[in-house]
């Protein structure tokens, strides 16, 4: 993105900010553009993946209520038509360029970040024949395993010690396309294992067996961390607080980050009177 993509962002947040009635870009329906390529893959091909996969970790998740849109009894509805446009805008970007690896970070704590990281990998994962694997890499406040009702170990933080392979730390679940990397036992010099570069040997390792790669992240401004992962990672989605992050902070977690990795912001918790009426 460059400096006027920028101060156009900053322009539309002001405004969604200020004018409750102020238009929500409907959801579209999953195009033939957005078929997965794990669709397209000759059955050689998707036989041997299966034959890896199968070496992940089979896990009974039993999903945090409170943090997840899409469930076996329904759904949110509003809430779930968002995260389908989310996804929707983000195989349009992958038409303008390389984007499986996406980062969703924010610039402080208590921006739902991690609720966004969640049901978004949920909502590619619902494509039929897409594979998504989620990678909580936030190893100061996890809480995707939470949300998955799962163990935290072994995890992210055994892979980036060299204690553990990448499919051994990787979970698979009832949901067919879904897989989580949970972030591990607690560590300290989480900064400098981030550092180290074993993201970018994982990502490389089993990025051909994915359609989408979702990393969670702890928040860009108090820590280096979220701009480390970044740069193992195609594109970074900001998740924004609704009349709760200031602009100026804003501005400063987007220089956080390569101008050309900034994909798209999401801005989250908006009022429900602020909503349009369906």
């Amino acid at each position: 993105m460059d400096e006027s993509t920028f101060q156009a962002f900053d322009a539309e947040l002001e405004r969604l900010e200020e004018d409750s009635s102020a238009e929500i870009i409907p959801a579209s329906e999953v195009a033939a553009s957005e078929r997965s390529p794990s669709e397209l893959k000759p059955a050689s091909v998707s036989d041997f993946s299966e034959s890896l996969l199968a070496r992940c970790r089979q896990c009974s998740w039993v999903f945090d209520p409170t943090t997840t849109i899409f469930t076996a009894g329904g759904e949110n509805a509003h809430g779930a038509e968002e995260f389908r446009s989310l996804r929707s805008q983000l195989y349009r970007a992958r038409k303008r360029q390389n984007l499986k690896s996406v980062l969703v970070s924010s610039a402080v704590s208590e921006e739902g970040r991690s609720f966004v990281a969640f049901n978004l990998a949920h909502v590619l994962a619902l494509q039929p024949g897409c594979r998504v694997l989620l990678i909580d890499a936030d190893l100061r406040t996890p809480r995707l395993h939470s949300a998955f009702g799962t163990n935290a170990h072994p995890g992210f933080s055994e892979y980036l010690l060299q204690q553990a392979a990448e499919f051994t730390i990787m979970q698979r679940g009832p949901t067919d396309g879904l897989f989580l990397i949970p972030a591990g036992r607690a560590v300290s010099g989480q900064t400098e294992l981030i550092a180290s570069g074993r993201l970018q040997s994982l990502i490389e390792q089993v990025e051909s067996f994915f359609d989408w790669i979702i990393l969670d992240s702890p928040p860009a401004i108090a820590v280096t961390d979220a701009a480390l992962l970044s740069n193992s990672c195609d594109g970074v989605v900001l998740v924004v607080r609704s009349h709760s992050t200031p602009f100026d902070v804003v501005r400063k977690v987007r220089e956080k980050f390569r101008s050309e990795s900034l994909v798209g912001v999401v801005l989250n918790k908006i009022p429900t009177g602020a909503l349009p009426k369906s």
